[in-house]
């Protein structure tokens, strides 16, 4: 049976396991319980009140935090022509050439976000079964396709910290707000935009109480709970 380390152990005792934390104060407690020896990711997961087996209540967005997340994200972009050209000025990191689309094919995914322009989603769509899993296909609903003039705003706003969620088969969203490293106001912050997104993205055929659960965790640390019921007090 494996067992946790005395840190976990230690971060582990500051929480009530079943109590249900303000939102600030779960911050904060999530900053505590951050032990380890690099600057861990503090993590949102969000349980919903929808049913996804229903094509009708689907979530998928994308959200600009505030304070970004901390981390230098790599940028790739499914474009040709004009567009690489725009893409290269605008600070992309790599362009999916023939030779990095075989590199893809293989099982490469060294990039944070990837973006293509709408006549590029036909090859886009043959890497479906590397990119999908990921988290890492384009789509318009997260606001990762778009015309080739969109392509320096795209750029710009992956790189300052625009991140794409969707819900997965368990009705769950999981999404990083930062760094344990973060200030409490910054992660609140970024914490109360990704709540709105998720409930700006709320299917209209979802129905009674749409957040079910919302927890906080670090990358090592022990899960937090967030008050449902207070959802509405870190707008």
């Amino acid at each position: 049976m494996a067992t946790h380390g005395k840190k976990y152990r230690a971060a582990r005792d500051l929480i009530e396991r079943n109590q249900l934390y303000p939102p600030r104060e779960a911050v904060e407690l999530a900053k505590q319980s951050a032990t380890a020896n690099f600057d861990e990711t503090v993590e949102v997961h969000v349980r919903l009140g929808i049913d996804t087996r229903k094509a009708d209540q689907q979530v998928r967005s994308s959200v600009q935090l505030p304070h970004g997340l901390g981390k230098t994200v790599r940028v790739l972009a499914f474009v040709e022509g004009e567009g690489a050209r725009l893409a290269e000025q605008a600070g992309v990191d790599f362009i999916a050439d023939e030779e990095t689309i075989k590199k893809i094919q293989n099982g490469w995914t060294g990039f944070d976000v990837a973006i293509a322009v709408p006549k590029m989603m036909g090859t886009v769509g043959r890497l479906g079964r590397i990119l999908g899993p990921r988290g890492l296909m384009p789509n318009p609903k997260a606001g990762t396709v778009a015309p080739a003039e969109d392509l320096p705003r795209l750029i710009d706003e992956a790189k300052a910290g625009k991140i794409e969620f969707r819900l997965d088969k368990t009705a769950n969203v999981h999404a990083p707000i930062g760094k344990a490293s973060f200030s409490a106001d910054a992660l609140c912050d970024n914490l109360v935009a990704l709540v709105d997104a998720v409930r700006r993205a709320k299917p209209s055929a979802a129905k009674g109480n749409f957040f079910r659960r919302i927890t906080l965790a670090t990358t090592m640390g022990p899960g937090i709970r967030v008050d449902p019921n207070l959802v509405g007090a870190i707008e």
